[in-house]
């Protein structure tokens, strides 16, 4: 699973920050980053992955009892539909997310999704607004018009999966 979500990462970076084909090199004089093109804004470092569940007290347990994780307390999103459980790992996160409310997104993947499973990856950038703008003009879509505050006190925008290799895309401000 880790493999696939660094192929996916690479992917999507790749799509993300150029429209035009890049060539890769196995020269050691020519680096990656000298294929993607300056933008006004760069993404950041994985911030977490988020996983829906249908029993968010069994999840926390799993990662805390059985695992022996950090888990944070549960956190009501309302303006999401979400109930939020953050479990450190220290590289990174996982969110636990649990629906709130009848008009959840998380209910309806739930519904499609019975035992959970991984729903969308969180990446931060350092400037949303300059990443909108150029994102809406290489055709990937917004799930919003403007950003919405998330889970840490953030702005945040969810990239169309569609657009994304089939990966629902947070970004948040850094």
């Amino acid at each position: 699973m880790a493999a696939s979500l660094g192929r996916a990462a690479a992917g999507l970076l790749t799509r993300l920050q150029t429209s035009a084909p890049t060539r890769r090199t196995l020269s050691s004089s020519n680096s990656f980053s000298q294929n993607i093109p300056s933008c006004l804004w760069k993404l950041g470092r994985l911030n977490h992955v988020a996983i829906a569940v249908p029993d968010l007290e069994k999840a926390q347990s799993l990662y805390k009892d059985v695992l022996g994780a950090q888990v944070s307390e549960t956190v009501a999103l309302p303006e999401h539909g979400v109930y939020t459980v953050f479990v450190e790992l220290g590289n990174t996160k996982l969110e636990l997310l649990h629906p709130l409310g009848e008009k959840s997104p998380i209910a309806s993947f739930l519904q499609k999704n019975k035992t959970g499973g991984m729903h969308h990856i969180c990446i931060e950038v350092d400037d949303i607004k300059a990443a909108m703008t150029e994102l809406k003009k290489k055709k990937i879509r917004i799930l919003s018009e403007e950003p919405k505050i998330g889970a840490h006190g953030k702005p945040v925008i969810f990239l169309h999966p569609k657009d994304c290799h089939g990966v629902l895309v947070e970004l948040e401000q850094a």
